[in-house]
């Protein structure tokens, strides 16, 4: 049986569930089919690749971070098909996150609030499992690992929180997101503030090069933004991204505007909207981004993609790869395959 079929048949079970139940369900199925090995990973074909931080990619489709904020379920979503994997974002100390109810679906405009609240067991835990996986184990592909702070350490005391995780995540990591964009941690944003940003990337670079050189091995730093920006705002952050020799941008995370889902069930819900209205928000931010960046700093494009055609509407827009995450949810593993499809002959930054 395909599994755009068995997607097809649990599909209306797992909406019928509670949105943070059916994910709780979900992803241990798929971890322990990938162990029973009833899922077989897709082999990339080799003209899929690509080459972005100095990372070969095997295709540019990637899971978004949050799905897996713990890493316990690696081996199943690489089972997929991914180019790469992103999995936290991973606080210092475990965390329960925001009081449930906190995700909730928009089907009619094939979107999600969530408001998780970076939700995780610890760093400490998250490498355990990060360890764990026999795609870290046996090399088998690139792994994102995403890091953030906890949600009672104070803004101005963030940088301790964001460097500790880097320290503990490096030797692990094929490159390091640092969320800065979640709309779902207080005040967390305001370090896209220009003062902010610099203080904070100075230190991260002083930490990379230390440890490149401590463990002889250079792993990229990528900063993941917000959507809400308007365009000086995002000439700030291009700015300081190029002064500080960043590696790359994650563009974006979810959005805190409702204009796309007015007079929805739970449209009013606090938390980021993901999915299809964030589409052409994104998009937006990795057009002006490429228009201050050039090719001096790879975008990874992520917010609404349900489709092939959107994913090759990513990289017209300046993204060097994409990410998945709530599509997966309204499309099921189809996607992925689709998704690499669509981009197998396209030409974009660093295609092979």
């Amino acid at each position: 049986m395909s599994e755009k079929l068995l997607y097809t048949l649990a599909r209306p079970l797992l909406f019928s569930l509670d949105a943070e139940t059916a994910h709780n369900l979900t992803l241990p199925a798929l971890q322990k089919a990938a162990t029973l090995g009833l899922l077989k990973p897709a082999t990339p074909a080799r003209d899929e690749a690509r080459m972005v931080m100095g990372i070969r990619f095997p295709n540019a489709v990637g899971l978004a971070a949050g799905l897996d904020k713990n890493g316990a379920y690696i081996d199943g979503l690489a089972a997929l098909g991914f180019g790469f994997i992103e999995v936290g974002t991973v606080t210092p100390k475990g965390q329960l996150g925001n009081p449930k109810p906190r995700m909730f679906r928009l089907p009619k405009s094939q979107a999600i609030i969530n408001r998780m609240g970076f939700n995780n067991d610890g760093v400490d835990a998250f490498i355990r499992n990060v360890q764990a996986s026999r795609f870290y184990q046996n090399k088998e592909g690139v792994l994102g690992l995403n890091i953030g702070k906890n949600a009672a350490t104070p803004i101005e005391r963030a940088a301790e929180d964001y460097l500790y995780c880097l320290e503990k995540v490096y030797p692990y990591a094929s490159y390091v997101t640092v969320n800065i964009s979640s709309p779902n941690t207080k005040n967390l944003r305001q370090l896209q503030g220009s003062s902010e940003l610099d203080a904070l990337l100075g230190q991260l670079k002083d930490a990379q090069r230390r440890l490149a050189d401590t463990h002889q091995r250079y792993v990229p730093i990528a900063l993941k933004i917000a959507p809400d920006m308007d365009d000086d705002q995002i000439k700030n952050i291009a700015d300081a991204l190029l002064r500080h020799g960043m590696d790359g941008v994650i563009a974006t995370n979810t959005t805190i505007t409702r204009d796309a889902v007015q007079g929805q069930m739970h449209a009013e819900e606090t938390g980021g909207l993901s999915g299809a209205p964030v589409f052409e928000l994104s998009n937006k931010v990795i057009r002006a981004l490429k228009h201050e960046v050039g090719d001096a700093l790879p975008i990874i494009g992520v917010g609404g993609i349900l489709s092939g055609k959107e994913a090759r509407a990513k990289i017209d827009a300046g993204a060097s790869l994409i990410q998945l995450y709530t599509g997966l949810i309204y499309r099921g593993p189809a996607l992925v395959k689709e998704c690499v499809s669509a981009l197998k002959n396209m030409p974009g930054p660093g295609k092979l």
